[in-house]
């Protein structure tokens, strides 16, 4: 009695129950539904039911392993699917009309060439009214002169007390070429170091001494140096067939699906610094959905 009473005060029903019966009516199925709208198969039954409760009537026909709309359920399909068009469209607008929120996210040039610009636009697309505007700097967070909502760089050292820090991507590096570069000169094992051109960046010159010593490679002169300003020069070196470099992994994941990269001796890698992502005492709320994001990429490996 007390839900036919509710189901009478209220005159309208639930948008959630409507939206998952306009899914399931788009599709013919639940499962696709549930997909849509990223809940469970059970969710969306639950939603139509009380919907079909709500309204009186069975908007859908159970058979096995599919559904088929009532006559009912086509008429209210009719009117709900362009009123919910309608309702979407009606929000759009007014985002369009307020200003964007915005998240200064501060990175190193390396780390924002070949990491985070590739992987902005699934930010973009689950934060689509967030605006990320990211600033490139080479010294820690401490000596910014910039202000920023959120900045990632390597280890703990740099950062100001008043700075949130966490834990971010662990990392490594390991030695890679262009394909084209190895098929002339094999690098099969660390004697034939020799033959190639070792590329380093100013910031990180010491790399290669390190790696060196921790896989016991021979000692003896390669065929060349060059060194760069910054590691994305390094890479974008590699690339193009200059040398060889050590290179971060996580820097590297696009170059070496798409081929553009090789790593001709990947179990010796060294082990380096992992990134940490703090967030300043006064930054914008949006830094936390920069942060969620960090935390999702992480979690799937990207």
């Amino acid at each position: 009695m007390r839900e036919k009473i509710a189901r009478m005060l209220l005159r309208e029903p639930p948008l959630n129950a409507v939206r998952a019966f306009a899914a399931a009516a788009r599709h013919l199925s639940f499962t696709r539904a549930a997909q849509e709208l990223h809940v469970t198969h059970s969710a969306v039954s639950r939603q139509i039911k009380s919907l079909e409760e709500f309204l009186g009537v069975a908007l859908f026909e159970r058979r096995i392993r599919q559904v088929a709309l009532t006559t009912e359920g086509q008429q209210f399909f009719a009117e709900v699917e362009p009123a919910l068009a309608q309702i979407g469209a009606a929000a759009r607008a007014l985002q369009a009309q307020s200003p964007a929120r915005a998240v200064r996210i501060n990175v190193r040039p390396s780390f924002a060439v070949r990491w985070l610009i590739p992987r902005l636009p699934s930010f973009v697309e689950r934060y689509p009214d967030i605006e990320p505007q990211v600033v490139t700097s080479t010294v820690m967070p401490e000596q910014a002169i910039d202000s920023f909502d959120i900045a990632v760089r390597r280890g703990l050292g740099g950062w100001l007390p008043s700075i949130d820090v966490r834990p971010f991507l662990e990392d490594e590096v390991m030695v890679v070429g262009a394909p084209a570069l190895f098929e002339a000169h094999p690098l099969a094992d660390l004697c034939a170091l020799a033959s190639h051109v070792l590329l380093s960046a100013k910031t990180r010159k010491d790399d290669w001494d390190a790696w060196k010593k921790q896989v016991g490679a021979p000692r003896g002169k390669p065929a060349g140096r060059l060194q760069f300003d910054h590691l994305h020069f390094v890479l974008q070196a590699a690339v193009d067939g200059l040398g060889i470099a050590l290179a971060p992994a996580s820097l590297i994941a696009h170059d070496l699906a798409s081929g553009r990269l090789q790593s001709p001796l990947p179990a010796l890698r060294m082990t380096l610094d992992r990134y940490y992502y703090g967030l300043a005492p006064d930054a914008a709320p949006e830094a936390a959905c920069v942060a969620e994001w960090f935390e999702n990429m992480q979690r799937q490996g990207a």
